[in-house]
């Protein structure tokens, strides 16, 4: 039986320039053709997730995707928030992942200073820094922590990822943790590279890009359980 047709918001600013951006589409395609997941996708430009509340209601699943720095600061926090606080599942990678970070800082933990140095590189409370090496076009280990949202979708302990990102989150890190948010996946030196959050139907986020995973023709296993969960809330409201 075909599976019912999920709407899902890319939050981000679209740019021909941004090789994530023009991957959408073929894992767009692969779901649909390899794994009968129909998605009904809308991009939401960061300014207009600003522009007022609501910006992903509606929506089945909400994917922060990369092309920092964002237009709107503000517009991707106010849809990582919808999403996190109306149970939709929610994905965030690269950019995305320091975003989500950054909103749970300000609107879980309270620490309301707290600030991505690539929007505000002046700031006193950077929590998302410049990192000592940059990881753009590097690929790496990323170790997966067992009984997490992560591993049940990876599938393994360790998996090599591609990341295009030059900042990354090392400040408040305990805060986090201590206020609900679990890093499920690690580099070998220890440096977060996922997120999750336990409560919630789907939250996941990752700095690495699993949409670049291969070449587009069959979707990382993030991505697909990100747009099962989609379906599965369609489902749900169908």
């Amino acid at each position: 039986m075909t599976e019912p047709l999920a709407r899902v918001a890319l939050v981000g600013d679209r740019s021909p320039n941004v090789v994530s951006h023009t991957r959408l589409p073929l894992l767009l395609d692969a779901l649909a053709d390899r794994e009968r997941l129909l998605l009904d996708a809308y991009w939401v430009p960061s300014w207009q997730a600003a522009a007022g509340p609501g910006a992903v209601d509606g929506f089945d699943a909400v994917w922060v995707v990369p092309g920092s720095p964002y237009r709107s600061e503000a517009g991707v926090l106010r849809a990582i928030r919808a999403a996190r606080e109306g149970g939709i599942p929610f994905l965030g990678t690269c950019g995305g992942f320091q975003h989500t970070l950054l909103e749970y800082a300000r609107e879980v933990c309270g620490l309301t200073g707290a600030a991505h140095a690539e929007n505000d590189p002046d700031a006193a409370d950077p929590l998302i820094e410049p990192l000592a090496c940059s990881l753009v076009g590097h690929e790496g280990a990323v170790l997966v922590e067992p009984d997490s949202l992560a591993r049940s979708v990876i599938g393994a302990e360790r998996t090599v990822e591609r990341y295009f990102c030059a900042y990354g989150a090392t400040r408040h890190l305990d805060t986090l943790t201590a206020h609900g948010l679990r890093f499920s996946g690690h580099d070998e030196d220890g440096h977060v590279r996922i997120a999750e959050l336990p409560d919630h139907p789907f939250f996941l986020a990752s700095l690495f890009q699993p949409e670049l995973s291969g070449d587009g023709s069959r979707p990382h296993r993030m991505v697909s359980a990100w747009a099962r969960a989609a379906v599965e809330r369609a489902r749900g409201r169908r």
